[in-house]
């Protein structure tokens, strides 16, 4: 199977307003992928309805061919940690590593004891006695005790320091690296997520504005930098995703389809957070779709 998570046309509404709106994607098997958006993107309802918490009220979203919806199957291969990282307080992490065993079947008990060894975390203190990064990396040792074939972490690392983020992420992408688990990371922490991640995923205003590997859309979009641009067409430019002006100058970001061999343009690379922000400005070129394989 190539794709682990499919939506097509997906929607999620509460109330009058739409969560998400006519969100198709595909995430291919073996990927890291960020998923990025400001606040009210739908970021958190994308990773609920993909582990069957919520359901759709329009389109369609499928996790190994599948819909997530009360189907224990397709959800014994997900591992899932929720924004709040949600444990009993009360327990302690060799109590909820004993429940996990009872309540999955391919539980690894050995590797979850051995990443909570790893950090020097004690297995009899209760929960709710660590740190935020400390329960951080305690919901991120279950999730993997599962052994699932897909991770989804909402937002896992908001909360933490610098150091407790790096940590957490050194032992996610340590068992990546072990288990080929395919991850659909949310965060707001662009920085961290390029260093992680190799494929990207970018909600705005309910609604997909770019999906697609990072090398891909790096090497596919470039800064020009040149004289004051009307609407003119530029060689070599497919799209405009986002424009600047003084006078005399204009700094655009654009798509490519080809190099851009006009001498009047400086041409620079962009970076992955460059280009996030780009998309993410006044919820940028949702005509960019088709160029990554989602309708527009």
């Amino acid at each position: 199977m190539e794709n682990v998570l499919e939506t097509d046309q997906l929607g999620k509404r509460y109330g009058k307003a739409w969560a998400l709106r006519d969100c198709s994607l595909r995430l291919p098997v073996g990927r890291v992928a960020a998923l990025v958006g400001p606040n009210g993107a739908g970021k958190s309802t994308l990773l609920h309805l993909a582990v069957g918490l919520l359901r759709p009220d329009a389109g369609a979203v499928r996790v190994f061919g599948e819909s997530p919806y009360n189907n224990t199957a397709i959800l014994s291969e997900i591992g899932f940690v929720a924004q709040d990282t949600p444990l009993y307080r009360d327990f302690t992490a060799a109590e909820l590593i004993t429940m996990g065993s009872k309540l999955n079947r391919r539980w690894d008990t050995a590797l979850a004891r051995n990443r909570l060894a790893q950090l020097g975390l004690s297995p009899d203190q209760p929960v709710g006695k660590l740190s935020g990064g400390q329960r951080a990396q305690v919901a991120l040792a279950l999730a993997l005790a599962k052994r699932p074939k897909l991770l989804l972490l909402d937002e896992p690392v908001a909360s933490l320091d610098p150091l407790a983020r790096r940590e957490f992420l050194q032992a996610l992408m340590g068992s990546v690296a072990e288990t080929g688990t395919t991850v659909l990371l949310s965060s707001h922490l662009l920085a961290d997520l390029e260093r992680v991640c190799d494929y990207v995923i970018v909600l705005h205003s309910a609604q997909v504005q770019l999906v697609g590997a990072v090398d891909d859309l790096v090497d596919s979009h470039r800064q020009l930098i040149g004289p004051r641009h009307g609407d003119a067409p530029i060689a070599g430019v497919a799209a405009v995703v986002r424009a600047s002006h003084t006078d005399r100058q204009s700094t655009l970001l654009v798509r490519t389809n080809g190099p851009v061999t006009d001498p009047a343009w400086t041409v620079r690379e962009v970076t992955l957070e460059d280009l996030i922000l780009a998309y993410l400005a006044d919820g940028a070129a949702p005509a960019s779709h088709a160029a990554w394989g989602v309708p527009a």
